[in-house]
């Protein structure tokens, strides 16, 4: 037994699972990890495991949960909590993630996607919780650079000149045009991070998970999260219905509002690539870098957009497609590189 197993034990037996049985639950690019407990007595729960001396920190996750909660939205409940070894007991909220549920009945996919989207309208009418802190256009910019730092040179010496052009012609772009900080963005919001819980009533049918890195931001932000999916393809007349939803119920300007979407999709899909590089070269997690086209293809639908016209001819110049040998040169080199 590890050191971090046998406080996970003492962590469980404190707060009275010790008597459940463990099994483990898929966990994401981070160094958290979940285990399902399942007890005679008290019913599922699951643990997460997140480990401080790897720089994870629970405490954003509790305080969003409990923010979301109290809006009537279903975050998992906090049962038990031990913010200093990194341990928290959630609400078990099962298994029916979208992706996983659409997958096993299409005709759902409209349904679930329209109560996401109502889940982003109640949260977005909502008060923000305090200090939090702005995915404002600079932060952004540099996170879309990633794509420059990581992707566009397969791991060598970035390209310091094409990133310094891109970031002075991205960045003015965003502060016209999605710079709005007036909600909270959880900004992992997709099909693989939403729980269909058909028991339940309103919003409260889509179970949030994966929240802890919310900040304030645009209310565009998390729609183009759901509906340019890294890992699945949403169909175009979803995205479209999608959209007109949102815009029809929020009452927002259609024009601005659609300049906005493309920018943060472009901005979310070279971050995403370049992060996704980054967890093949750096932290050897090879399959990321088949999810690499699907997001490259967003990319491109959004650099059509007129409010992209001054940086996509940059961008199409400087970042090579995804073709097979660079996706197998990426998976070669996986593990390799350290730092830059």
């Amino acid at each position: 037994m590890s050191p971090r197993d046998g406080l996970a034990r003492m962590f469980l037996e404190a707060n009275g699972w010790a008597a459940a049985a463990r099994a483990p639950l898929a966990g994401d690019a981070s160094n958290r990890r979940y285990e399902r407990l399942s007890h005679p007595r008290l019913g599922s729960a699951v643990l997460m495991d997140a480990p401080p001396d790897k720089g994870e920190d629970v405490r954003p996750f509790v305080r969003i949960a409990t923010h979301l909660t109290s809006l009537g939205l279903s975050a998992p409940r906090i049962l038990a909590q031990d913010e200093a070894q990194g341990f928290l007991l959630l609400e078990d909220l099962g298994d029916g993630l979208f992706a996983r549920v659409i997958r096993d009945d299409p005709t759902l996919e409209r349904p679930l996607y329209e109560a996401a989207v109502d889940v982003l309208l109640s949260l977005h009418r909502a008060p923000l919780p305090q200090d939090l802190t702005a995915y404002a256009p600079p932060l952004m910019t540099d996170m879309a650079a990633l794509a420059f730092d990581w992707y566009g040179t397969h791991g060598d010496r970035p390209n310091a000149t094409a990133r310094a052009a891109f970031t002075a012609a991205f960045l003015p772009l965003l502060e016209k045009s999605a710079g709005e900080q007036s909600v909270l963005i959880q900004r992992d919001y997709h099909a693989e991070n939403l729980i269909w819980l058909p028991d339940r009533k309103g919003p409260a049918r889509v179970g949030l998970l994966d929240f802890q890195d919310a900040m304030t931001g645009h209310p565009a932000y998390d729609l183009v999260s759901l509906l340019q999916d890294a890992r699945r393809d949403v169909p175009r007349e979803i995205e479209a219905g999608m959209i007109a939803r949102y815009l029809a119920i929020s009452g927002l300007n259609r024009d601005v509002f659609d300049a906005a979407y493309h920018l943060l999709g472009a901005q979310r899909n070279l971050r995403i690539i370049g992060v996704f590089a980054r967890l093949c070269l750096r932290d050897g997690k090879a399959h990321y870098v088949d999810l690499i086209p699907r997001v490259w293809g967003l990319l491109m639908r959004d650099l059509d957009h007129p409010a992209l016209t001054a940086v996509a001819p940059l961008l199409q110049n400087s970042l090579p497609a995804p073709n097979p040998d660079l996706l197998r040169w990426l998976k070669k080199r996986c593990g390799t590189i350290q730092t830059l």
